[in-house]
């Protein structure tokens, strides 16, 4: 069976899961029957009992959905639980008691003929809108009867060291990142979201790489009628000072909010993926194919094999632009038991308007500082040198924007954002908070936080009115949140911190004890109280603290979490930056517009811009609790 991805079929349903689309792919099923009968044909019953459950027919939409509802009936959502609980049950996917088992799942098959029943794994489960976007690809035989064989197994967890596990399973199966990239593909186009990366134009002339010339034009060039249609550019919001004033270039058709389009959806599988195997998963590409068509203009020389990702060739005024784009992710604690989390994503977006099919090569600086702990690449990129503190990367552009490096860092400059929050509860209706930050201690220029916002959330509390005023900033409120303006656009932070602080008190609606669900087992014992425990008349004269009487009290009557807000399982547990830095990166990862070389050599010029936005950046309460990894003792 071959190694790459090939997709058996794939489903849409909607909120009522029902099935409103799906494709099945005749030349790809043929190759699973031919796979299920040579499997079948060497072993017996008795050696392999799960052989049995192999469904070699692909159900119907009925069947489908009918499976589907049954299955978030028994995991008690859509993607399940996820984890083995006491309402799982054996073969069930929370029973193999695995995260991952929410977004790779598995269906149990009625058939309506025969009344037999049949296992369909492993299916990619992406949701998007109000759409679930099911996606099966083509696995082995033994792959099926594998995760059978974890679906009925008595432990839980993932020992380490053990092969008999899913992850282990997972990793002997490239078709699944496929699958992964088709439905998301898909739920892209369904829902209108078709967004490319995003690549800053610097609007004043940057240095020229090799052969660059001084003259050549820094504004944003038309591409031919042969191209692809140009999104308008959207101004950036720059700060005063040394800030770059730029703009974001973009080729992605704007499709906006509609309800599911068949014919498209039709028209994108039939050219990305044909006969089941994807082959261009670029909306962009398809869009421009289909409207444009192609002609003469459009075939390369005959010496030059042009690749699948660059459909069409450019024509107009020549340049290559480079991005750094770096989301920070953090959990400040302020604690001596608990470090502090820092973590930074990366990537390179590049946009190569070149004539022609040519090739482009530089080198990366800055590997040793910035600690790089994950790199990948884009397929038409080649890396033929690697060192210590320098990597050579070369590449044959595709068409518009696109992401050519991803990497994971850690950040050498420390975190950009730190201090602490603290809130305590003094009342059942009325809590006491106090921030105290430094904002871009140890960052120089050119770096400059545009802008930086600080969010209180209380998801499960209504805000009346708060009161305090900060150090620095504005301060707005929401139904169930209190926002703290430190920096607005306009006012950008260059070449020094400052330090910010905001002392104040929020008072909420009255307290509504709620209704928690009972869950009792089969033996009759009962997982949570209810409303009618008497739980509620303990005994609280012995209590000194009556701060933790009061979160007792209020957390007791909390409804149970929901597994998507993993920070909300209480009411008052963090408050949330976020924050916009542009000028360089914080990694140290950079390229140097100087040392980039295009062949055929080309007048050309190379314009490079770098910016970090937050991602999910906790502040976690000093005096409430917080989650934490475990290190492991050495």
């Amino acid at each position: 069976m071959p190694g790459g991805c090939s997709i058996r079929a794939l489903w849409i349903l909607n909120s009522l899961d029902a099935v409103v689309f799906s494709r099945r792919f005749p030349v790809v099923e043929r190759q699973w029957k031919t796979a299920c009968k040579t499997a079948n044909e060497s072993c017996s019953e008795v050696e392999d009992p799960v052989k049995c459950s192999v469904l070699p027919l692909l159900p119907t939409d009925p069947e489908l959905a009918a499976s589907f509802a049954e299955r978030k009936r028994r995991e008690g959502s859509v993607r399940g639980f996820g984890i083995r609980v006491s309402q799982s049950t054996e073969g069930s996917d929370s029973w193999v008691d695995d995260p991952i088992t929410r977004h790779i799942i598995s269906l149990y098959i009625d058939t309506e003929e025969g009344g037999e029943t049949h296992l369909l794994w492993p299916l990619i489960l992406h949701i998007k809108g109000t759409y679930c976007i099911l996606v099966l690809p083509l696995v082995e035989p033994r792959h099926l009867k594998a995760y059978a064989k974890l679906c009925q197994r008595s432990d839980c967890g993932n020992a380490v060291g053990v092969d008999d596990s899913l992850s282990s399973l997972l990793l002997d199966l490239p078709s699944i990142t496929g699958a992964f990239m088709v439905a998301h593909a898909i739920g892209d186009v369904i829902t209108g979201d078709v967004v490319e990366p995003e690549v800053v134009v610097s609007a004043s002339p940057s240095v020229g790489g090799l052969l660059d010339s001084l003259t050549g034009s820094i504004g944003i060039s038309g591409i031919s009628s042969r191209a692809k249609p140009v999104a308008a550019p959207v101004a950036s919001s720059a700060p005063s000072g040394t800030a770059i004033v730029g703009t974001i270039t973009s080729d992605a058709p704007k499709l906006g909010s509609r309800p599911l389009d068949k014919d498209t959806l039709r028209s994108f599988i039939s050219s990305a993926m044909p006969f089941g195997t994807p082959v261009d998963l670029s909306y962009s590409n398809i869009f421009a194919i289909k409207t444009n068509g192609f002609s003469s203009s459009d075939v390369p020389p005959q010496d030059l094999k042009q690749p699948a990702w660059k459909p069409y060739l450019y024509k107009g005024k020549q340049r290559l632009l480079f991005t750094i784009h770096e989301t920070i992710h953090a959990a400040m604690y302020d604690r001596d038991e608990i470090p502090d989390s820092l973590s930074v994503s990366g990537q390179i977006n590049c946009r190569a308007e070149l004539e022609g099919l040519p090739d482009v090569s530089f080198p990366l600086t800055g590997l040793n500082n910035a600690r790089i702990e994950v790199l990948s690449f884009h397929p038409c990129a080649q890396v033929p040198e690697q060192g210590v503190d320098k990597q050579s990367v070369m590449f044959s552009p595709p068409l518009g924007n696109f992401v050519l490096m991803r990497y994971q860092a850690i950040c050498g400059l420390g975190p950009p954002i730190k201090g602490f929050y603290q809130l305590s509860m003094v009342s059942e209706d009325e809590g006491a908070f106090l921030f105290k930050l430094h904002l871009m201690e140890g960052y120089k220029g050119p770096l400059t936080m545009e802008f930086c916002n600080v969010t209180m959330p209380f998801p499960r509390r209504r805000v009346m009115y708060f009161d305090g005023t900060p150090s620095i900033g504005t301060v707005s409120t929401t139904e169930h949140s209190v926002e703290w303006k430190i920096i607005t656009g306009g006012r950008g932070l260059t070449g020094k911190s400052i330090e910010a602080t905001f002392p104040g008190t929020v008072k909420f609606a009255p307290w509504q004890i709620q209704r928690l669900p009972s869950f009792r087992s089969g033996s009759g014992g009962s997982g949570m109280v209810d409303e009618d425990s008497d739980v509620e008349t303990e005994n609280t004269n012995n209590m000194v603290n009556i701060e933790e009487f009061l979160m007792k009290k209020m957390n007791k009557d909390l409804p149970p979490v929901d597994l998507e807000e993993p920070f909300c399982w209480q009411a008052y547990d963090y408050a949330k930056v976020s924050f916009k830095i542009v000028g360089a990166s914080i990694s140290g990862m950079a390229v140097d517009p100087k040392s980039v070389s295009i062949y055929p050599s080309v007048r050309a010029p190379v314009e490079f811009s770098s910016q970090v936005t937050s991602g999910d950046y906790i502040l976690w309460n000093t005096l409430g609790k917080c989650p934490s990894a475990a290190t492991a003792n050495e």
